[in-house]
Parts: structure tokens; C-alpha cells; sequence
């Protein structure tokens, strides 16, 4: 994948975001599409060899479109300024998410904003078990990788069914449960970009699957 010649066709593309100059210069981004879904193929198939449960996702599957929704976002751009896609995603699950753009890159997951019945399930978990949930967010090297939880929206208040003195009110607080890993673009052309990935990956597997099992216990 010629991450240089994505960076460079993004960069066009932000200045010239509109369906004439993308009808132009479709053969381009059809190019573009396909080799990173072929490197998506190959990533998906690495990681489905670290642990059983993984979900084998293609990358045609995993791949986001890039057009923007502009029925529920009318004021952003025709055009995404990034290539995206979801893997080891199974229906309900907390993903693992890969973005390349100009603004950002970066490695994420978890649930953003879960709807309500996914919330309470992940609630109902940290209060049965919410010091292994701890532990996990307190890893030093899960730390030095996420930082901590992404900031997102909170509750003032303990959600409903939970009191203000619970011992992990400050996570229950949240409506938001994803963790976020920065990339520099230096970083998405080195030649071991693909092990970075994995090891960003490895890192969120203990994260993910107590969510997972919060949402399906």
C-alpha cells in the first residue's frame, strides 16, 4: 500500500471536494480503494492468527465509505478527509478501528456512544466487577498506549439505578467507552507500520473483551 500516494490523493481531494473533480480522478481513487483493501486483507488476516475470537472481517467489509452522509450532515463536505475501516467487528461488539487522513490518524476502540440497552449492559458490568475494568485501564503500558479513556460527554450525575457514592461512579459517568491511539503520519509511512498495528492491537485486546463480555453475558 502507497500510503504516500493516499496522503497525496486525500490533500487533492480537500481541495477540490466536489463530484466533478472526484468523476475525474475516479480511476485514481478506485486504484486507491483496492490496494487498501488489499492491505486490509492481509492485516485482517495476521490478526486473526493472535487469539480464537477473533472476527474475520474482509476489507471490503470493513472498509467505511468515503462520502460523507450528507442527509444527517448537510454542512460537512461531499468528501471524507480520510480512508477508514472497522475490523475484528462482530455484529454488537466493541471494534477496532483504523483511520488514515489528513487531519488524523489514528487506532481506536471500543463503543462510542452505545445505544441504551449496550450502556446499561456495559454499566451493569463495571458494577459487578468494575476493579477489573480498573486494572486494565491502569496498566502502565495501556496508559503510555491510550492515556486513559477517551473524553467524551459524562453524566453529572450516577446514571440511573446507581448511587453517587459508588466506587467506580467515574466511570459509570461515562456514555462513552473507547480508548484512542494517535498516529503521526511519519509513523503510517515507515516500513513497520503493520507491527504497529499489532502491537497498538494487542494492547486494546484486554479492554475489548471486557466490554464484549459486559455487552453479552
Amino acid at each position: 500500500m502507497d500510503f504516500k500516494d493516499l496522503f497525496h490523493f486525500l490533500e487533492e481531494l480537500q481541495q477540490n471536494n466536489n463530484k466533478e473533480w472526484m468523476d475525474a480522478n475516479r480511476k485514481w481513487y478506485r486504484s486507491l480503494r483496492s490496494d487498501f483493501i488489499t492491505w486490509l486483507d492481509d492485516l485482517d488476516l495476521t490478526m486473526a492468527q493472535l487469539h480464537d475470537d477473533y472476527y474475520p472481517t474482509p476489507g471490503k467489509k470493513g472498509i467505511n465509505r468515503i462520502n460523507n452522509n450528507l442527509m444527517f450532515h448537510p454542512n460537512k463536505p461531499v468528501y471524507k478527509d480520510h480512508f477508514g475501516a472497522g475490523l475484528d467487528k462482530a455484529p454488537h461488539s466493541a471494534d477496532f478501528y483504523i483511520e488514515i487522513g489528513l487531519k488524523q490518524c489514528l487506532l481506536a476502540g471500543g463503543f462510542w456512544r452505545p445505544d441504551p440497552k449496550t450502556l446499561r449492559s456495559i454499566r451493569d458490568g463495571i458494577d459487578y466487577n468494575g476493579e477489573v475494568f480498573q486494572e486494565i485501564l491502569d496498566k502502565p503500558s495501556f496508559k503510555r498506549t491510550f492515556g486513559g479513556l477517551y473524553e467524551d460527554e459524562k453524566l453529572t450525575n450516577a446514571p440511573k439505578g446507581f448511587s453517587n457514592d459508588h466506587p467506580h461512579i467515574e466511570l459509570l459517568r461515562n456514555k462513552t467507552f473507547a480508548v484512542v491511539h494517535e498516529l503521526s503520519k511519519k509513523e503510517v509511512l515507515q516500513p513497520d507500520f503493520k507491527e504497529k498495528i499489532i502491537e497498538v492491537y494487542k494492547e486494546m485486546l484486554p479492554f475489548r473483551r471486557y466490554l464484549n463480555t459486559s455487552v453479552t453475558v
